[in-house]
């Protein structure tokens, strides 16, 4: 029972960022805004839609048992759901699950982004290797978090570019 209460307030959370994603994506577009990485974005929803499907199919064929520091695994997931919330948050009416560009805006510098350049991108690794371990779903857990890994070496290098192209992106993480 405890499975699939958190298995259905974790997709229903991803559903309603769809939903706010979409918006964001309406309304920066109408005011100029750009799609970058478009190609790799079907493999994104695809590794996520699969990691859900994989975690499902190991819990349910597997039937593991919650893992001895559940408790612990369990506080760290509901900490990347609050600063999950506080990236969503920070980047407002900017957040989205594509690379949705606006050029000539201003880097958003506020809440994590202070202090990391893709907070979101640490938070879904943390999500896709705590959550299934919580379960005792090791094999969803290793392998969606390096296929997470891949994804992310594909699609980071692309919004890094498109950034430092068409927004004040490079002036704000200088590193020369």
């Amino acid at each position: 029972m405890f499975f699939w209460i958190v298995i259905s307030i974790v997709i229903l959370q991803r559903l309603a960022e769809l939903v706010i994603a979409k918006n964001n994506e309406k309304r920066m577009k109408a005011q100029g805004a750009y799609e970058v990485g478009a190609s790799h974005y079907p493999a994104i929803v695809l590794l996520h839609t699969a990691f859900f499907v994989s975690l499902l199919v190991e819990v349910l064929i597997r039937k593991p048992v919650l893992s001895p520091i559940w408790g612990i695994l369990l506080t760290i997931f509901l900490l990347t759901q609050v600063l999950r919330i506080w990236c969503l948050s920070s980047l407002g009416k900017y957040w989205n699950t594509k690379i949705i560009i606006l050029p000539g805006a201003d880097v958003v510098m506020k809440g994590p982004y202070k202090f990391i350049r893709h907070p979101n991108y640490v938070i879904v690794a943390t999500e896709i290797l705590v959550l299934p371990m919580i379960f005792g779903a090791y094999f969803t857990a290793i392998a969606f978090t390096l296929l997470n890994a891949w994804m992310m070496s594909v699609r980071i290098p692309q919004e890094e570019q498109a950034l430092k192209d068409a927004t004040n992106y490079k002036e704000k993480f200088s590193l020369e």
